[in-house]
C-alpha cells in the first residue's frame, strides 16, 4: 500500500470513530476529513468543492422546500383523519389502513415532516380509541423508510447516489427505478410489521403526566408540551446546569426522556442529546414562538402539531404542485421528450426547482424563512460525500477493497459481492448515518463491478437499500429517533423488532436485485 492509500484509510476510520462518538455534527466531520484529502493532495480543490454544486445535493435541497410546503398546507394530516377508523377496531387493522398510505406519501416526501405530521395524530387516536400508541410510532417510522425505497426522490440516499452516477458519465436513476425493489420490500415489510409488532413491540408506557395533572396545569394557564430536541438545537452535548432553558424559551422543564429511560428529576446533571424529548410547563405564547422553529423536531400540547389556519385551497394546490412534479419529472425521462426537446433536461432537479418557487410565491411557507427549512448539515454531508467518494477513487483504496471483496466472495461471485458489499453499507448505516454509508459504499460498488466486468447498476440499487433501510437501532434514522421519545421506547425496542426486519429486507435486497438487473457484461 503506497502513502495515499494509508492514508485515506486512516482517515476514513477517524471519520467513522468521530461520527459514532457523536461530538460533532456529521456535516462537519466530513468537511474536516475532506480539507485533510485537499491539502495532503489526494483530492484538488475543484474535487473538493464539485459536490456543492451537484444537481443532486441541490435537488435534495429543493425537496425540503417541498416537503415544508406539503406540511404547512396541513393536506397531509386531513387525509389521515379521515383514514383513521373509530373505536372498533383493532391494532392489526387500523395498521393495514394506515401504514400503506404512510408509505405512499413517503416516497414522495421527506421522512421527517411525514412522522412530524403523523406522530402526534397517531399518538391521540389511540389514546381515543383505546389502543397502545407504541404499536404504531415504530411502526410509522419504518413505513416511512420502507416508502423512501421506492422512488428516486423518497430519500436523500438515492439522490445522493443517483449524483454520483451522474458525476462518472452513467445516464442515473429515474422516477421509478427504485420501484421495481422498493414496491416488493415494502409489501413484504409492511406485512412483517402487521404481524409482528402486536407481539414484539411493548405495550403502553403511561406518562408520569397523567390527565388529571394536566387538567391541574391548564386550570392554571398552563399548558403541558412535549418537544422533540433537533439537530439545531443550542444546548446539545450540554448539561442542563450550564444552559438555563426556562430563561431562553420561557417554559419549564417537568420531565426528560432519554434513550427510553424517563427523568423526572435532578435535570440539572442531564445532558440534553438530540432527539430527547422534553415535556414542559409552557403557555401560549410557547407555542406561537417556537411550534414552527427547527430548533425543536416535533411539538404537540397532546394534540397534534400547533399549525396556523390554512385555506382550503392551499391543501389542494400544494396536492396539485406534488402530483405535477412526480408526473413532469416521470414523462420528462421518457425518450419522445428528450428527442423533442434536446436543449433541456425535464427531470426532478428541473420540476423541484420550479415547485419549490411557486410555493414560495403562494406563500405555503414563509418565503422570509426558507432558509430554515433546509437541512444544512444534511447537504454538507452530502456534498463532503462526492469529495470522499473521489478520494477513494484516487488514491486506489477503493479499488484495492474492490479486489479484497472479489478474493472473499470466492465461488459466489458477483452474487456474494453483493451481498458483502450491502452489508457493509448496512451496518454503517446503522452505527453512522446513511449519507456516510452511502458516500463510502459507492466507490467500492463502481470498481468491484469492474473487478468482475459488469454493469454496476444491481451495486448501485444495493447501496440506495441498505443505506436507507436501518431499522435495528433509533440513530439509523433520524425518524426512529423522533418516535424514540414520543413513544418512550427504549434501545433492545428497535432491535428487537428492527433487526428481523433488516435480515428480510437484506434476503429479499439479495434475491430480488440481480434478477431484475442481471450481472450482464459491462457495456452489453
Amino acid at each position: 500500500m503506497n502513502f495515499e492509500i494509508i492514508f485515506v484509510l486512516l482517515g476514513l476510520v477517524g471519520m467513522l470513530v468521530a461520527l459514532i462518538m457523536d461530538k460533532m455534527r456529521p456535516g462537519i466531520v466530513l468537511l474536516s476529513l475532506v480539507v485533510l484529502f485537499m491539502v495532503a493532495g489526494i483530492i484538488s480543490p475543484k474535487q473538493m468543492v464539485a459536490g456543492f454544486s451537484n444537481r443532486g445535493m441541490i435537488t435534495v435541497a429543493l425537496l425540503f422546500l417541498v416537503s415544508e410546503g406539503i406540511r404547512q398546507s396541513g393536506a397531509l394530516s386531513s387525509i389521515l383523519k379521515k383514514l383513521l377508523p373509530g373505536k372498533e377496531s383493532s391494532v392489526s387493522r387500523a395498521q393495514l389502513r394506515v401504514l400503506p398510505v404512510i408509505s405512499s406519501f413517503s416516497a414522495f416526501l421527506n421522512n421527517t415532516p411525514v412522522v412530524v405530521i403523523f406522530a402526534p395524530i397517531l399518538r391521540n387516536w389511540a389514546k381515543k380509541v383505546g389502543l397502545p400508541a407504541t404499536k404504531f410510532l415504530i411502526p410509522l417510522s419504518y413505513a416511512t423508510i420502507l416508502g423512501g425505497l421506492c422512488t428516486l426522490i423518497g430519500t436523500s440516499t438515492n439522490l445522493v447516489v443517483h449524483g454520483m452516477m451522474l458525476d462518472r458519465g452513467l445516464p442515473g436513476l429515474k422516477m421509478f427505478d427504485l420501484a421495481f425493489i422498493g414496491i416488493p420490500i415494502t409489501v413484504i415489510g409492511l406485512s412483517y410489521i402487521i404481524f409482528a409488532s402486536k407481539k414484539l413491540l411493548p405495550d403502553e408506557r403511561p406518562d408520569t403526566f397523567e390527565d388529571e395533572e394536566a387538567e391541574a396545569v391548564e386550570e392554571q394557564g398552563g399548558h403541558i408540551v412535549e418537544v422533540v430536541l433537533g439537530a439545531r438545537f443550542p444546548g446539545l452535548k450540554r448539561k442542563l446546569k450550564y444552559f438555563d432553558f426556562k430563561r431562553r424559551y420561557g417554559a419549564e422543564i417537568k420531565e426528560i426522556r432519554q434513550g427510553g429511560q424517563v427523568i423526572t428529576g435532578n435535570f440539572d446533571e442531564v445532558t440534553l442529546q438530540e432527539g430527547d424529548t422534553l415535556v414542559l410547563l409552557a403557555d401560549d405564547a410557547f407555542t406561537r414562538t417556537w411550534g414552527d422553529s427547527s430548533v425543536f423536531l416535533m411539538m404537540t400540547n397532546g394534540q397534534e402539531i400547533p399549525t396556523r389556519r390554512v385555506p382550503e385551497w392551499k391543501k389542494w394546490t400544494a396536492l396539485a404542485l406534488l402530483v405535477i412534479m412526480i408526473v413532469g419529472a416521470t414523462i420528462g425521462e421518457l425518450p419522445f421528450m428528450q428527442e423533442r426537446f434536446p436543449g433541456m433536461k425535464f427531470d426532478m432537479f428541473f420540476f423541484a426547482s420550479v415547485t419549490a418557487v411557486v410555493m414560495a410565491w403562494l406563500k405555503m411557507f414563509p418565503p422570509k424563512k426558507y432558509t430554515k427549512y433546509i437541512s444544512w448539515d444534511i447537504l454538507i454531508t452530502i456534498a463532503c460525500a462526492f469529495a470522499i467518494s473521489a478520494a477513494m477513487e484516487e488514491s486506489g483504496l477503493a479499488a484495492l477493497i474492490a479486489g479484497f471483496i472479489k478474493s472473499v466472495s470466492g465461488s459466489l461471485g458477483a452474487w456474494g459481492a453483493l451481498a458483502l458489499l450491502y452489508v457493509v453499507t448496512l451496518v454503517i448505516t446503522e452505527l453512522v448515518t446513511n449519507n456516510a454509508a452511502a458516500a463510502l459504499a459507492f466507490p467500492l460498488a463502481l470498481e468491484t463491478a469492474a473487478e468482475f466486468g459488469v454493469d454496476p447498476m444491481p451495486f448501485f440499487m444495493a447501496i440506495c437499500i441498505a443505506a436507507s433501510a436501518g431499522f435495528a437501532t433509533p440513530i439509523g434514522y433520524q425518524t426512529n429517533l423522533i418516535v424514540q421519545g414520543a413513544g418512550n421506547y427504549k434501545f433492545m425496542d428497535f432491535v428487537r423488532i428492527g433487526l428481523p426486519l433488516d435480515l428480510i429486507v437484506m434476503i429479499v435486497s439479495i434475491v430480488l436485485i440481480p434478477l431484475i438487473w442481471p450481472f450482464q457484461a459491462a457495456g452489453a
